[in-house]
């Protein structure tokens, strides 16, 4: 199997100002499109080339797992976004949060704190458990819940690819800008 790298749902510059068309360019046009060659490179004959990205996240170690974990946090993190979405969840999804966070500008705070708390380059993470019960992991490199036995629903990438072109040094900023674009009529359908 041969993996390809998704086109995005909309323009390049469609999510500015959270996120520029400079950093689109280079985060999913550069960044990501080298995590699926170097997947694709990776497997080539070996017992994960039939694999889906999942399982080989689950099963691999090293750079595969890197690169395999790389591709699909990339992925899962760009098709969360729309210039157009829905600003807020609602449904089951929002009494989830509600639940287990308080309230959902608790949940948001949380969610910063955590992706500002991460030492050097890694992911934020909302996740449903087996029991439903939300919660908010981080993780260093190329981190993926589903190793955990998580159901990712929310990733924010905090790596320096991910903002420093528009951001420089200020994550904070570059975490609360992305509320703007997080469309969560796609989050609830993961959750």
């Amino acid at each position: 199997m041969k993996y390809e790298q998704p086109e995005l749902p909309y323009s390049r510059d469609a999510l500015a100002p959270a996120i520029s068309a400079e950093t689109v360019d280079y985060h999913y046009g550069k960044h990501e499109k080298a995590y699926i060659d170097n997947l694709n490179r990776l497997i080539k004959g070996t017992e994960f080339e039939d694999m889906a990205l999942e399982e080989i996240i689950v099963n691999a170690k090293g750079p595969l797992f890197n690169n395999a974990s790389q591709a699909w946090n990339h992925i899962f993190y760009f098709f969360t976004f729309s210039p157009n979405g829905s600003r807020e969840p609602g449904g089951d999804l929002r009494k989830a949060i509600d639940r287990d966070f308080g309230s959902f500008e608790k949940f948001k705070e949380a969610f910063v704190d955590a992706g500002v708390g991460l030492f050097g380059s890694g992911w934020v993470w909302l996740c449903r458990d087996d029991d439903g019960k939300l919660i908010i992991t981080q993780g260093s490199n190329a981190q993926n819940p589903l190793t955990d036995g998580l159901t990712p629903l929310l990733t924010f990438d905090v790596w320096e690819h991910a903002y420093y072109l528009d951001y420089q040094n200020r994550r904070a900023d570059a975490l609360k800008a992305l509320w703007d674009i997080v469309d969560w009529d796609v989050v609830e359908s993961r959750y």
